[in-house]
């Protein structure tokens, strides 16, 4: 008697796979795995991130808009998710993010906060993942040849038509010279006032009691956990769009003034922020800048920004405090730096990066001005800085007397 295995039965090991995602690179590198989340194409810039912990906060920060995230850990899935790991605060939004790619197939959640199978989290969102990818080779190539664009496709069943794929790659622009910000950054302005995150309780809301500072942030594309850090130190926060002239900041009465971070080209953003930005430097308020508000508060006071070659992301970056000799290990993301080369007279440099030496935070001489291109907020990460938040309420404090 005869037996016969059916087609929906395991393959045997001599089967070839049948492989539902695919990523093809710029350079015409084609990498095939098995897709998750949304089905459909996407495109944009690959990127790798070094965090083990967190990829719900990853794929939800603003930052990423425009890029492909490459997860170096293998294990991501694992806890699921829900709705409190949330970064990006334009709901309206998913954040930007184009897709990632994975090395292990995502199990079952465990873990008592998990409200969702990330699979299902993935296709609310709209986000493409391919998994079954060696992604410590991907991760060599990157920082071999740098961030290139690609096309990441998910179809379940196995069709895709590889040349036009190549060739879509190749017409992708550049995100040099590109403005993401108004895809991420809010419409109308509004008030913040959840404070951090504590077991068991969770979330708290700001007691009016203890606000001591007025805070105006612009958003470029603001992550929650930076909001509830000024909300935290005593700062009641008023989160306006990323167009916001400076006369309708400084009508506001700011103790203080927060630049957010966010993603793109900062060069490409500061071609309406940077002349705001001015004027409010000019105001002699206290200026408290991340990530892409660094990058263009080094803009208005007259330095310049490069693209990186393979840029830093991750949640284990050190970083040295030239103001107060530590080193501390911080959260990073981002693709552009300030050339501290060319910072002007009266700016100097505070942070750099242990890693290249890069550029990682400056500060306006004998003025209550400053900003670092990591995350002190991490969300995921450490927090060895959150005393920047402290500093930032310290200068308003001393400026009010």
């Amino acid at each position: 008697m005869s037996t016969s295995i059916s087609p929906s039965a395991t393959p045997s090991p001599w089967q070839a796979p049948h492989y539902t995602a695919m990523l093809v690179l710029v350079d015409g590198t084609l990498i095939k795995g098995f897709g998750l989340g949304h089905e459909g194409q996407a495109s944009g810039e690959v990127c790798f991130n070094t965090a083990i912990t967190g990829y719900q906060e990853i794929l939800t920060d603003p930052s990423y808009a425009g890029q492909i995230i490459t997860f170096t850990f293998p294990h991501i899935g694992n806890v699921g998710a829900n709705d409190e790991d949330i970064e990006t605060t334009n709901l309206a939004s998913a954040s930007g993010v184009r897709g990632c790619i994975l090395k292990a197939d995502v199990t079952g959640p465990s873990n008592y906060r998990s409200a969702k199978h990330l699979n299902a989290w993935l296709k609310a969102r709209s986000i493409i993942a391919l998994s079954g990818v060696d992604t410590r080779a991907l991760t060599a190539l990157v920082r071999e040849k740098g961030m290139q664009n690609a096309i990441i496709a998910h179809a379940p069943d196995g069709n895709f038509d590889v040349e036009v794929m190549k060739r879509d790659a190749a017409a992708l622009p550049s995100l040099e010279g590109m403005d993401l910000v108004p895809g991420v950054t809010t419409a109308q302005r509004y008030d913040w006032d959840e404070t951090p995150w504590a077991w068991p309780e969770g979330f708290a809301r700001q007691d009016p009691k203890n606000v001591i500072h007025n805070v105006v942030a612009m958003d470029f594309g603001a992550k929650r956990n930076i909001l509830r850090l000024l909300a935290a130190t005593g700062c009641k926060v008023t989160v306006v769009p990323a167009d916001t002239s400076a006369d309708d900041i400084l009508a506001m009465g700011p103790d203080g003034i927060f630049l957010a971070n966010g993603p793109g080209d900062p060069a490409a953003t500061g071609e309406y922020a940077v002349p705001e930005i001015k004027k409010l430097i000019a105001s002699g308020k206290p200026i408290f800048g991340i990530c892409l508000g660094h990058q263009m508060l080094g803009l208005a006071l007259g330095a310049k920004t490069m693209k990186m070659h393979q840029g830093h992301h991750g949640a284990n970056h050190p970083v040295k405090d030239h103001t107060t000799g530590k080193v501390e290990i911080t959260s990073m993301n981002h693709g552009f730096a300030l050339d501290a080369k060319s910072f002007p007279a009266g700016v100097s440099e505070t942070h750099i990066s242990l890693f290249d030496g890069s550029n990682c935070g400056l500060a306006v001489d004998g003025k209550p001005i400053f900003s670092v291109q990591h995350h002190p907020e991490a969300s995921p990460g450490p927090q060895d800085s959150y005393y920047l938040f402290e500093r930032f309420a310290e200068a308003m404090a001393a400026q009010k007397g």
